[in-house]
């Protein structure tokens, strides 16, 4: 029975130990921010201060970044920023020292990535266009603005056509107001031009027809009526 509990615990070890390997001690060289890819087009995820400590539990072999753990959160930084203790001096972490340092070499993918420590980050909702690369979700994020600004700008020309349209309207309408306007008063002036002639041709008739003043004033035997 004790052989078989040494056999279980020897197992268990045996288990234990490439998780144990799938981690360095690093330090950053710099206030560095952690990013949710490996690059700096991916979206900073926080700031690990100069000469704070981290776990670099796998970097990728084409490109010199590194999977690290900091303060329990998880990210991506540049080895071109984290250090390790080699041989007894501090060297940046780079492909030559991956093996030596028990670093593993790992590929990264936004979906398992992202699904296992970013659900509750805003970028998240993001994920489909991310994970086609930070070059194509740049490309998209700038067409689609593109497309926005062009909307927008359809929109302020048929704004501004309809503005004109109804300037347009609007001054024909003045223009007209205004016309009817002269011819009314210019008909108002015929009309009182009219009146005037007629009382005018009125008081002349009336004249005309007012009797001499000496058939009213004369009586019989009166000197004047000989006049």
């Amino acid at each position: 029975m004790k052989n078989l509990f040494v056999k279980i615990a020897a197992a268990g070890l045996l288990m234990l130990a490439p998780a144990i390997a799938q981690a360095a001690e690093g330090y950053s060289t710099a206030n560095v921010n952690m990013r949710a890819g490996p690059s700096t087009r991916y979206p900073a995820v926080a700031v690990i201060p100069a000469g704070s400590s981290v776990d670099i539990r796998g970097c990728l072999s084409d490109v010199n970044w590194c999977d690290v753990e900091f303060y329990g959160g998880r990210g991506w930084v540049s080895g071109q920023y984290v250090q390790a203790l080699y041989q007894q001096r501090r060297v940046y972490v780079g492909p030559q020292y991956y093996r030596p340092l028990g670093i593993p070499m790992i590929r990264f993918s936004v979906d398992n990535y992202w699904d296992r420590y970013y659900r509750n980050r805003d970028f998240y909702r993001d994920r489909d266009r991310w994970s086609r690369g930070p070059d194509y979700y740049y490309r998209d994020r700038d067409n689609r603005d593109r497309d926005r600004d062009r909307d927008n700008r359809d929109r302020d020309r048929n704004w501004r056509e309809r503005d004109g349209d109804r300037d347009g309207r609007d001054r024909d309408r003045d223009w007209r107001d205004d016309n009817q306007r002269d011819d009314r008063q210019r008909d108002d002036r015929q009309r009182d031009d009219r009146q005037r002639g007629e009382r005018q041709r009125d008081d002349r008739r009336g004249d005309d027809r007012r009797p001499d003043r000496r058939d009213f004033d004369c009586r019989p035997g009166d000197p004047s009526c000989d006049e």
